[in-house]
């Protein structure tokens, strides 16, 4: 494992909440951080108070609007094209059950559900098209953000079209980011490149949280900890294919461990994709 000041580290939905600490304390530590966001303003405002607060030099933010995958593309050219190396790529962008929408449903620019278009499509796109520049750049992570709460995915009804249910939507696509992450780590199991999934934290004070009308439960420190924990802890080189529950490896549903059920969501996301 390279020093942490050797390491170029991407971070999705890093304007705020968890994405924005964990950008702070690994630019502290004197990574290269790429800061995502959707909102240029937000995100130049970020990095100026990162630096700020860090002093590093070696930040950059990246525009993308994760309900396109278009966009996801060119979020993932870009970063190929303009960095020679990425030794960990943490997926962490998410919306939750009932912002944006206030509880309808809604669609991604693609036409398909939000919640599994950004929660979960969008990084399956993003790590897909980076995989080349992660194996060059071996030995590399991937993090996915991922949640406690998870719901089996329905594949007669994936997107939600009979019945929508904000909870459902969000739990599901959660479910799909670990059953993602097991497959990933099978298939480089024997290049370098391992995979890791994890519920940070439980209801940390974040604007997800907080849209949902949920009083936080645990601090922003806590989901900090353990996902910091995944992106750097030496211990951990060569883990792969693991959920954590914070700091504590976990059981996921018991979908994300089902030969069938992978194989059908691994089929319907390179269609959807």
């Amino acid at each position: 494992m390279r020093a942490l000041d050797r390491q170029t580290i991407l971070i999705t939905g890093a304007t705020d909440g968890l994405g924005r600490a964990l950008a702070t304390a690994l630019a502290a530590e004197g990574a290269a951080v790429l800061i995502h966001g959707r909102d240029e303003d937000r995100a130049s405002e970020t990095l100026k108070q990162i630096r700020a607060q860090t002093g590093s030099e070696k930040l950059r933010y990246l525009l993308a609007d994760l309900s396109s995958l278009e966009q996801v593309r060119e979020l993932a050219r870009r970063v190929a094209e303009e960095h020679d190396r990425l030794d960990v790529l943490v997926n962490n962008a998410g919306i939750g059950t009932t912002f944006p929408g206030d509880g309808r449903r809604m669609e991604s620019q693609d036409s398909y559900e939000l919640r599994f278009a950004v929660n979960y499509l969008a990084g399956y796109l993003l790590t897909r098209t980076l995989l080349g520049l992660l194996e060059r750049s071996a030995p590399a992570r991937v993090v996915n953000v991922s949640s406690a709460g998870q719901a089996p995915i329905d594949f007669t009804d994936v997107m939600l079209e009979r019945h929508y249910d904000g909870v459902q939507a969000y739990c599901q696509s959660k479910l799909a980011q670990i059953m993602f992450t097991f497959d990933l780590a099978g298939e480089l199991h024997d290049r370098d490149v391992t995979a890791t999934a994890l519920h940070p934290a439980t209801y940390m004070p974040t604007k997800m949280v907080l849209a949902a009308g949920v009083s936080p439960a645990s601090t922003l420190e806590e989901g900090l900890e353990a996902t910091m924990r995944l992106i750097v802890d030496p211990q951990l080189e060569g883990v792969t294919g693991r959920y954590f529950n914070g700091t504590q490896p976990a059981s996921p549903h018991p979908q994300a461990n089902d030969p069938d059920a992978r194989r059908r969501l691994r089929e319907l996301s390179s269609r959807l994709t």
